[in-house]
């Protein structure tokens, strides 16, 4: 399979909903032509990585933006009739959006694809969210097509849980900072504490506190290490990445962050803090797999997954397996299933469904 990545600048995530759909379109409108496939009708599978009410297959309407995104316009519109708008405008794409869907549910369809026992999709990336298999009969609010004994798929969008409160027993003074910086201050509250977006900047906020407190660095810090945001998600990854003892990657993170005097106690102390970032994460994470597990209630269920955060970190994937195996009730066994371009693959393999089986 081929495909291409292309990212989305910051001025764009920020700007008008029109713009954002026309970089979209200018994406799609690359690649068909890279592909020679310029003059066909295409198949779309759209994922849309954000809370929607999704009133049909190719209908949804955005709730509110997440992880960064705030453009104007969009929020209570039809996302799947903007991104046609946005076609229409180019004038040089001939595409059918088959299907809009959520990237837990392309990582569950990609990984079901393979594993029939796939029951549940997890992102652990920039964001994180999961979507599960659930009974018919189960999901109270489902209003679609009755399906007797059927199963329906649920995106819980777990990100905005704790939004009501219920997480504040264990949410930090570095938590309610970064709450009140982002750009959608009192939402997403469990996403803020677990995902890629958030943990370099809530090892920062423990690093400068610290710092300014004597008990890192001598007290003496830098202007970097002092800038919001300026310590990576992926500083924490390759913190954690140094075998014991050795502190190379450490060492040339806090060069480039402008520490140049730590001592080897400083590299202890600062991988010991990254540490409790990434287990409070991975633990969280594996509270509410645990929690879905529970409700299931099946004796044995994969977990597809796919995101940056469970990718690249060196010891996610052993936390979380030790605390769900801690959490899961006596008799069900699980495994995590990386997911290859789940989002890509599983809203393809959607889309191939729809047009095979036209409604």
């Amino acid at each position: 399979m081929r495909s291409k990545i292309f990212a989305i600048p910051q001025h764009i995530m920020l700007g008008s909903g029109e713009r954002l759909f026309d970089h979209i379109a200018d994406c799609l409108y690359k690649f068909s032509k890279e592909e020679n496939l310029l003059g066909e009708t295409l198949p779309l599978g759209f994922t849309f990585s954000f809370p929607l009410i999704q009133k049909s297959l190719t209908t949804g309407i955005l709730k509110c933006w997440t992880k960064g995104f705030n453009c104007s316009g969009v929020v209570g519109q039809d996302v799947v009739q903007l991104l046609l708008d946005a076609i229409e405008r180019r004038g040089d794409l001939k595409i059918s959006v088959m299907a809009i869907l959520n990237d837990s549910t392309g990582t569950l369809m990609s990984c079901a694809w393979l594993n029939r026992n796939c029951r549940i999709g997890l992102i652990v990336g920039t964001g994180s969210n999961a979507c599960y298999i659930e009974k018919q009969k189960n999901a109270e609010l489902f209003d679609g097509e009755d399906l007797g004994s059927g199963n329906v798929l649920i995106n819980t969008e777990w990100g905005a849980f704790g939004d009501d409160g219920a997480l504040d027993f264990i949410r930090t003074s570095y938590d309610e900072e970064i709450d009140k910086n982002s750009v959608n201050p009192g939402k997403q509250k469990h996403e803020k504490m677990i995902s890629g977006m958030y943990m370099g900047e809530l090892a920062r906020l423990v690093l400068e506190r610290f710092t300014k407190e004597g008990l890192l660095f001598g007290g003496k810090g830098s202007d970097a290490l002092f800038t919001r945001e300026s310590f990576y998600t992926k500083y924490v990854s390759e913190i954690e990445s140094d075998r014991p003892g050795s502190y190379t990657n450490c060492t040339e993170i806090l060069e480039e962050l402008g520490i140049k005097q730590a001592t080897e106690q400083d590299y202890i102390n600062v991988r010991f803090i990254c540490e409790c970032v990434s287990r409070r994460a991975a633990h969280l994470v594996s509270a509410a797999v645990a929690a879905l597990l529970n409700k299931m209630g099946e004796k044995k269920v994969t977990i597809g997954i796919d995101g940056s955060v469970y990718r690249y970190h060196p010891h996610f994937h052993n936390l979380m397996m030790e605390k769900i195996s801690h959490l899961v009730d006596p008799g069900i066994v699980f495994d995590l299933m990386l997911s290859e371009d789940g989002s890509g693959r599983g809203a393809a393999l959607v889309a191939a469904v729809a047009c095979a089986h036209p409604r």
